[in-house]
C-alpha cells in the first residue's frame, strides 16, 4: 500500500493530528532513543508538517522549517519512521518528498539539516554534505549537512 502525504502548518492541523504528531515524536525521540528535551518547540510555529499515512495510521513524519528561523536556509528535521513501519523504505520515500516540497517552497535555496551522525550515508546518498565537525546535541552525535540548491535554466 502505498503512502500518502499531507503538508499543513501547524495552526492548520486538527486537535487529533496535533496529538498524533506529539505522540509520534515522543515515542520515537524522547522514550525510544531515551533522550529528555522539550520536544514540541517554537519552530513548530514556522514549519511546514509532513504526515505520511499508510494502511490508515500514521507512519512517518517530518517537519520542514522556515529559513532565518533555525538556519539561515530553510531546514528538515524530526525526520522519524514509527517503529511498525520500519524497514519498508518509508524514511527514503519520506525524506525524498520534504526534499521535493523544499525545494518548491523555498527556489534556489540550500537545504540544511541537524542529522544524527549514524544516518550521514543515508542523507548524503539524498544529496547532502557534510559541513560541520560532529557535536553533541542532548546527548547524541550530530554534524550539520547542506543539500545545495538545485540550479535553475536562466
Amino acid at each position: 500500500m502505498p503512502l500518502r502525504f499531507s503538508w499543513s502548518r501547524l495552526e492548520s492541523l486538527s486537535v487529533l493530528n496535533f496529538y498524533e504528531m506529539v505522540k509520534a515524536r515522543e515515542s520515537v525521540f524522547v522514550v525510544e532513543q531515551q533522550c529528555a528535551y522539550q520536544e514540541v518547540d517554537e519552530m513548530d510555529l514556522h514549519s511546514w508538517h509532513l504526515f505520511a499515512s499508510m494502511e490508515g495510521e500514521l507512519a512517518a513524519y517530518v517537519r520542514v522549517v522556515d529559513p532565518g528561523v533555525k538556519y539561515s536556509q530553510p531546514s528538515i528535521g524530526r525526520v522519524m519512521t514509527l517503529v511498525k513501519f520500519r524497514r519498508r523504505k518509508v524514511g527514503r520515500a519520506l525524506m525524498i518528498e520534504a526534499i521535493r516540497f523544499t525545494e518548491q517552497t523555498f527556489p534556489g535555496m540550500d537545504i540544511k539539516i541537524g542529522a544524527q551522525v549514524y544516518l550521514s550515508e543515508f542523507y548524503q546518498s539524498l544529496g547532502f554534505k557534510t559541513v560541520s565537525e560532529p557535536y553533541d546535541e542532548d546527548g547524541i552525535r550530530h554534524i550539520d549537512m547542506l543539500k545545495p540548491a538545485v540550479k535553475t535554466a536562466a
